[in-house]
């Protein structure tokens, strides 16, 4: 059994900036791929900028890791897309901030309940990035965010282009944002979601081993109606699909765009060197884009639940630089539950 979801664009929304804070050099400079070098763990984490050009120091002293994260990425998107004040707010997080739950949850222990600092509770809400934000730019428009796993991120998109559909927004500032922690790390290797030998990311597709490389990052976009180099053309999401209900998905989402696989110029992957999944990737290249070129992301920013958001953006900066990319599809699954097609065009 499956469900799915999907919206396809009668009207063109494009993507007016964007920025990103991932384990690459990607927040500033020209973006040249590069796996990173592990030292001691599987994790890949971001390589953060120099926040006081974006934040007080004043607020910089209080703020977690992610909200400095968050927040950066989402000024410097704003700023590339030349928007001051976005009709709307929307992200997706898998977990949040992380390092702020933690800290109170240890405190909680540490004081026996008693005489708790609420600050770190306050940050480890899921919207706390969005309401700081919003803060920030004065924003009192629209404001949500989507918390559902390997969704979370596509579910904030899929909202987005409906605000734009229905002519509620004309600029959507549209992002994900998860980081990943020591204490995180081991809970989720105690069921198996990371590798336990360490392996480096340039080794992660001949590995043939369980399990990814932890990652983490923040990315943000802004959706709009202006014209703009690239499109987002439609995305659906399909939840616990079998091998061929997977592939009626793909045919049909590609017909509805008047488009075949043979027209895809681009296929961007979310393989993570997991043996226990990786099969989806191979059963859709093999059987739909043989000749196609293909890239996987995954050993450039790891495994997390708003993975997808680095794709979109590694896809918008492969179609600005190269032209004849005409239509690029991203497939994505998270632990072979959620599944997710984004098409962009030209």
């Amino acid at each position: 059994m499956h469900r799915w979801c999907s919206v396809n664009m009668k009207g063109k929304v494009y993507i007016r900036g964007c920025a990103a804070i991932s384990p690459q050099e990607s927040f500033s400079g020209s973006f040249v791929p590069q796996p990173p070098t592990l030292a001691d763990d599987n994790i890949l984490r971001a390589k953060e900028p120099d926040y006081k050009a974006f934040i007080a120091p004043n607020n910089l002293r209080r703020m977690s890791r992610m909200l400095k994260m968050g927040l950066t990425a989402a000024l410097q998107c704003l700023q590339n897309a030349g928007i001051t004040v976005p009709d709307a707010i929307i992200t997706g997080t898998g977990k949040g901030s992380l390092q702020d739950t933690e800290r109170f949850l240890h405190d909680i222990r540490q004081y026996a309940e008693a005489a708790l600092n609420p600050t770190p509770f306050i940050q480890s809400t899921y919207n706390s990035v969005n309401g700081l934000i919003a803060l920030q730019q004065q924003c009192t428009r629209y404001n949500n965010t989507f918390v559902h796993r390997g969704f979370s991120f596509e579910h904030a998109v899929l909202d987005g282009l409906m605000l734009l559909r229905e002519g509620n927004a004309a600029n959507v500032l549209a992002g994900g944002f998860d980081e990943i922690t020591k204490e995180h790390f081991y809970i989720k290797s105690r069921i198996g979601y990371w590798k336990t030998a360490l392996t480096q990311p340039a080794d992660l597709f001949s590995s043939n081993t369980p399990g990814a490389l932890a990652g983490e990052g923040a990315v943000f976009f802004v959706l709009g109606a202006a014209p703009a180099a690239v499109s987002l053309e439609g995305i659906k999401m399909m939840y616990k699909p079998s091998q061929e209900s997977l592939g009626q998905a793909l045919e049909t989402f590609l017909s509805q765009h008047q488009l075949t696989p043979a027209d895809i110029d681009l296929l961007i992957t979310g393989q993570s060197g997991d043996s226990n999944h990786d099969h989806w990737y191979q059963f859709v290249q093999q059987k739909y884009f043989p000749d196609t070129i293909a890239t996987p992301f995954k050993h450039l920013c790891g495994e997390y639940d708003t993975a997808g958001a680095f794709a979109l953006w590694m896809a918008v900066q492969r179609m600005q630089e190269e032209e004849r990319l005409k239509h690029v599809l991203i497939y994505n699954q998270f632990y072979g539950e959620q599944h997710t097609l984004m098409l962009l065009g030209r």
